[in-house]
Formats: structure tokens, sequence, C-alpha cells
């Protein structure tokens, strides 16, 4: 299934970040040749109306501009569906407080229910932001080869210097492997063994996506993946970290035990896309 961005939307709330939120998403939107749809969960007041024209006076395209009133998770969700929205953007903390983790903000509830991708920016910007790093996590979704696929197409895009495939090395493997008695020779070829056998994992899907202008890098985790994606994110200075969706919604164990993506919501390293392509692309 090929990912494609046709129509962005953002959710506009007059906050001091509204007008970088929608360089950013009109950006993108140029960037994949794509429609622009905005939405205010508010009345619709003259005031508001001005206050709007003022924010989208500035950007290159000419946005279609819609007004909801009610529940804001539900509005947003209602919009994303009603206009067939495959990219929703939202701002994003660079790390939420423990109160923020466990309630849920109205950007983490989208994120667990929204049936299209998702780009969290952390820190929203009129001016344009290069692409020199982006990492895609090759792990933990039914999406992994559109995460991928997205990744090595925004990386033509931008000009990127590097795309950095992570892989989690399954330690319980290497565990069992250390466990039979074997010696220090036999252990290091099994774990060598492993690493070939992710790596070509990673190789067969790379088979079935374009990246001929891009340079790949695939790299293995080990240890707590959410934990140890964000931190090579971080080491790697990403621009923009890749995941797919997960393949169920977060249950109340995720929300006590933290699914890898709620990790990384609570601690980014650096923008977030999450490639969800559950819904059919509209043509």
């Amino acid at each position: 299934m090929k990912v494609q961005f046709r129509k962005i939307g953002l959710a506009v709330a007059f906050s001091p970040t509204s007008r970088a939120l929608i360089s950013e998403a009109s950006r993108w939107a140029m960037l994949h040749q794509a429609e622009l749809a905005l939405v205010h969960v508010g009345p619709k007041t003259r005031a508001a109306e001005e206050e709007m024209q003022q924010l989208v006076k500035a950007v290159p395209i000419t946005p279609t501009i819609l007004w909801r009133e009610g529940n804001p998770v539900k509005e947003i969700l209602n919009f994303c569906k009603s206009e067939q929205i495959d990219l929703l953007v939202a701002g994003a903390l660079k790390k939420e407080n423990l109160l923020q983790n466990y309630i849920g903000t109205v950007a983490r509830k989208i994120m667990r229910k929204a049936d299209c991708s998702i780009l969290m920016i952390q820190n929203p910007s009129t001016e344009s932001k290069p692409v020199h790093n982006v990492v895609v996590n090759a792990e933990d979704s039914p999406y992994v080869e559109q995460a991928i696929e997205v990744a090595c197409a925004i990386g033509e895009l931008e000009n990127a210097q590097w795309i950095h495939i992570t892989r989690e090395l399954k330690l319980l493997g290497l565990a069992l492997a250390a466990n039979e008695q074997c010696t220090e020779e036999e252990y290091h070829e099994s774990m060598q063994g492993m690493v070939r056998e992710e790596v070509d994992e990673v190789e067969k899907i790379l088979g079935r996506v374009p990246h001929q202008h891009v340079k790949i890098n695939i790299k293995m985790l080990s240890g707590k993946s959410g934990y140890e994606l964000a931190l090579f994110a971080e080491r790697k200075k990403a621009d923009l970290l890749v995941v797919g969706a997960p393949e169920r919604r977060f249950s109340l164990l995720d929300r006590i035990f933290p699914h890898d993506l709620e990790y990384i919501f609570a601690n980014m390293p650096c923008d977030l896309l999450v490639v969800n392509p559950k819904k059919k692309n509209h043509g």
C-alpha cells in the first residue's frame, strides 16, 4: 500500500505557535503537492475570522478553512474523517510533565484515535528547516514497510544526508544462546547470525521501496526499544523520527506500562511522524 499525503490538515487554536504551525503545514503541503485544510474548534465570530485571515495571508497557498463547535478531540477527529485528511499536523512539547502524561493532552488523545498519519512538530517555525537526518523505526508496527517508504520519500524530497533504519536485536535469543553453554566464539557467531537475519529483513523491504537517491544506514538497537530509539535519534541529531502506527489502540496497560510510541511521544527527541495508512487513499 503506497502512502500518499494528498490532503494535509491542521487544527488552529489561535495560540502563540499557530502562525508557525500554519507555515509548517503549508510547507509540507507544497512539498507533497497536497491540499491544505484548517479547522478551528470554537465560535465563528468576526474577531476569530479576522485572526484566521491574518494567520493564513502569509502562507503561499490558499487553504480550506472550516469551523466547528464542540469537544475539540471529537471535532478534530470528525474533521479528519469528513475531509479525508491523510496527514494531520500538530504541535508537541519536547517533554511532557507527569500530569500531562497521566491525563493526556488533546494531541495525545488524537494520536491514539486518528485514522490518518500524524506529524508532531516540536518547535514549529515560520522559516524553512532543512531535514538532514531521518531515523525510521522498523519495529512494532504492521506498517513498517510504509514507514520506511515514507522516510525514503521524504529523504529524497528534502535532499537528506542520511536515512537511518533501526531494528531491535532480540536479546532473548542471545540470552538463550548464552545459556546453551556455548563457547565465546560460538556465542559471537550466533550474535552475528542474528544481526545478519535482522539486516536481511530490512534489505528485503528496501528491495521493494524506492531509495536510489538517499544514503541508508541500518542500525541494530538493543534494550528497551522506545528508549533506545529516542537515544539513537538524539545521537544522530535527527530532524525527523518516522514510526509506523501500532496495530491496536493503546490499552490501559499501555498507559501504566508505556507503549514504545507513548514513551517517544512523551520524550520526543525531534519531530515525530506516525505513519498510519489504514484509511484508503482517496482518488
